[in-house]
């Protein structure tokens, strides 16, 4: 029996590993809500994340993941209640092994899953590599914006 090959999203013969700026998406299983909600702004203040204690997890996994990949930064992040967006950079040190994106992306979610106690990830995750400084804004911005634009997010569930 035959199964239907999956579609891949990335770049076809581009080295992950290459120096440059990547925007990365990783969902929750089953899209569920898992890392909490969004706490709907007013007139001074944007509607901002409220994280579960999964969420909180996420964070700090994140955070710690900068100790184990030297060459890759986390420039931004934001922890919605069902996914994550990150914008990364992997940097061009010498002397070091290149770390790659997947290799980043499957750490963390191996110690995400280990501190919660449970799988909490669907199998794959979106990239995007970064093409320029326009594209780096329109990023940036998307990330800021994202807990704001919660209810219109094609990854939404209420």
């Amino acid at each position: 029996m035959e199964y239907p090959q999956r579609k891949t999203t990335r770049l076809k013969n581009y080295d992950y590993s290459t120096p440059g700026y990547y925007f990365i998406t990783v969902c929750a299983k089953g899209k569920k809500k898992l890392f909490g909600d969004v706490a709907a702004g007013d007139e001074f203040s944007q509607s901002q994340p409220v994280r579960s204690k999964r969420g909180e997890a996420v964070c700090e996994q994140l955070e710690a993941m900068t100790g184990f990949y030297s060459n890759i930064v986390l420039e931004k992040y934001v922890v919605m209640p069902n996914h994550v967006h990150l914008l990364l950079q992997v940097k061009d040190e010498q002397g070091t092994r290149p770390s790659t994106l997947s290799g980043f992306v499957g750490t963390f979610k191996r110690f995400c899953n280990k501190s919660c106690g449970e799988n909490l990830w669907q199998s794959r995750s979106y990239d995007h590599v970064v093409r320029n400084e326009r594209d780096y804004q329109r990023i940036w911005e998307y990330i800021d914006n994202n807990p704001s634009r919660w209810t219109e997010d094609s990854l939404y569930t209420p």
